[in-house]
């Protein structure tokens, strides 16, 4: 596998003695169809009982009406998005707002020891807002277990079994959706739990959906900053309970196959039970769930293949929740505010439902044909890691880029002004630069002599004040310039626009007392910098979907009757 992007230089392992068993039962021989199994096992134990409370959903309330049969889990991965929406439609109730605001559950932000960098404003001094949807797989109260799961998996700590990151733009006229794969593998971060507890950079490759068993969302959110240099404003939690209501106050999503389907046990593995014809079906209730479970029956049964009829299923729910035909009874939108209060886990960013509401307003002026739905591109590991996935190099550092620049993913970016920073540039030659050398990897050491290459640039250009800082090799993914305060911003993108790096990498950090420079593990080789400016396109392999697009999932003739 080579040379994933986006880890960690920093050490040590928390090791934990509980093991997982991979079989969430409910469909014959395979864990991972219904995404259950397929995360368990990750190079690294998982925590034990003491912590399984953080990061949990919460329990559902007794009058939610329990399914007939099979797991819901899957359609959880919707629902943070459908309660934003049902909270904005829902106005009216106004007056049970404190009622309300007594369900949300609230957590820290982030658990990382890296302050995020603050976003860059627009020239109309508009910030965009990304915000971290996180499903979580908590079997810790009556009414999640009754949704499915082997037993042996009640009580124990939560994995963060889908991820999603929504990326409103600053002129709130696009929206970018970008899932991670639940098999991703990356090294976490360090977390300091709410309680003190903490959990130390891994050594090795984990997977991503461990992070909600390291403290809780926070980590998650702390993983996806490492990984990405993405700034997250907000998370959203949301277990099995409450899911299922939601989903199906709908009232019938449209999806389309192009053949007949039925997802059944083949080969010794399991199936989800889809059973549909040929063409378009509304489907709601067992068989929504069954369409966001199936694996097998759709294209080449991967994971990477559930997540686009996910996003089909996500796009078309979208489509039918903006006709307004649904959610029109005051009494129903009551029962829907309880139940996704009831269910939700927010940061406290977002620990009212007039701060939801207000999400919600911003989110409903994005037309449906600008949203763009994404998944990290990504390549299979070999050996132990053969099934899981890693960021694929340049392609997805490519994505994570055109988010944290705010261009929209589907090619349609306005012609955007230059931003000017508030405080002029002083004059390059009196520009203070110290550059170090941050070329590390996990399996390369850092480049010989890169900073004072890098140093040498920077004195042609005219910055005679450019020195190597030798004492800090740590390893930085990509290359940043960091400057501590608002009347260095200037002059660290005078830095930024003389060695072609993106004005993006260019942010504010209490970390330094003047302008650094951290030549970063993209910018290994000589010469320029590598990552051309002005590229908008998004990678082919990013495997992008409009929010009007009303394709077609291909079944594998193998599940065809």
């Amino acid at each position: 596998m080579g040379g994933p992007v986006g880890r960690s230089s920093a050490s040590g392992e928390r090791t934990r003695s509980r093991v997982r068993h991979t079989d969430r039962a409910g469909e014959a021989g395979d864990p991972n169809e219904g995404g259950d199994g397929g995360g368990r096992a990750s190079g690294e134990a998982p925590p034990d009982r003491r912590s399984a409370s953080r990061g949990r959903g919460r329990s559902a309330r007794s009058s939610r009406r329990a399914p007939k049969s099979g797991k819901r889990r899957a359609l959880r991965w919707s629902s943070a998005v459908l309660a934003v929406l049902i909270l904005g439609a829902g106005g009216a109730g106004y007056l049970y707002y404190e009622h309300l605001n007594g369900n949300i559950r609230k957590e820290d932000l982030t658990l990382g020891d890296k302050r995020m960098a603050d976003h860059k404003a627009n020239a109309a001094g508009q910030t965009p807002l990304n915000i971290l949807l996180i499903g979580s797989d908590a079997r810790d109260s009556a009414e999640n277990q009754k949704l499915g799961g082997a037993k042996e998996t009640f009580g124990s700590p939560p994995l963060a079994d889908v991820q999603m990151l929504l990326h409103l733009s600053a002129d709130r006229s696009n929206l970018s959706v970008v899932s991670m794969p639940r098999d991703t593998m990356l090294k976490m971060p360090k977390c300091t739990a709410p309680d003190g507890e903490v959990f130390p950079a891994s050594t090795v490759d984990v997977q991503t959906n461990q992070s909600l068993r390291r403290g809780g969302p926070g980590c998650t959110v702390a993983a996806w900053y490492e990984l990405t240099g993405i700034r997250i404003d907000h998370f959203m939690m949301i277990d099995f309970a409450g899911v299922v209501s939601m989903a199906d106050a709908i009232g019938g999503v449209p999806v389309c196959v192009d053949a007949n389907i039925y997802s059944r046990g083949a080969n010794g593995r399991g199936g989800s039970g889809l059973k549909l014809e040929e063409g378009t079906t509304s489907v709601q209730g067992e068989q929504a769930l069954q369409w966001l479970r199936t694996r097998y029956g759709f294209e080449d049964g991967s994971d990477l293949a559930r997540a686009k009829a996910q996003h089909q299923y996500m796009n078309s729910m979208v489509r039918q929740l903006r006709k307004g035909t649904k959610l029109t009874d005051p009494a129903k939108l009551m029962n829907l505010a309880e139940a996704a209060t009831t269910a939700l886990t927010v940061d406290k960013g977002l620990d009212t439902v007039k701060k939801l509401y207000d999400l919600a307003e911003e989110l409903k002026k994005v037309p449906t044909k600008r949203i763009t739905m994404s998944t990290m591109p990504n390549v299979y590991g070999t050996g132990v890691n053969a099934g899981r996935v890693y960021p694929k190099a340049g392609d997805a550092e490519q994505l994570f880029r055109m988010v944290r620049e705010d261009m929209p993913l589907d090619g349609k970016a306005s012609k955007r002004k230059k931003v000017e920073p508030k405080d002029p540039s002083a004059p390059v030659g009196e520009i203070a630069v110290a550059v170090r050398n941050g070329t590390a990897t996990d399996a390369l050491g850092p480049v010989s002599g890169r900073a004072g290459d890098v140093e040498q640039l920077l004195k042609e250009s005219g910055f005679a004040k450019a020195t190597v800082d030798p004492d800090n090799v740590a390893g930085s993914t990509r290359t940043s310039i960091l400057y501590p305060s608002a009347d260095l911003e200037g002059d660290a993108q005078a830095v930024a626009k003389a060695l072609g790096v993106p004005v993006s990498q260019v942010k504010r950090s209490t970390d330094v007392s003047g302008i650094s420079l951290a030549v970063g593990a993209d910018w290994r080789e000589d010469g320029a910098y590598p990552v051309s400016k002005g590229t908008e396109k998004t990678p082919e392999s990013a495997g992008a979907q409009n929010g009007e697009e009303e394709g077609c999932m291909k079944v594998d003739p193998k599940y065809t009757w």
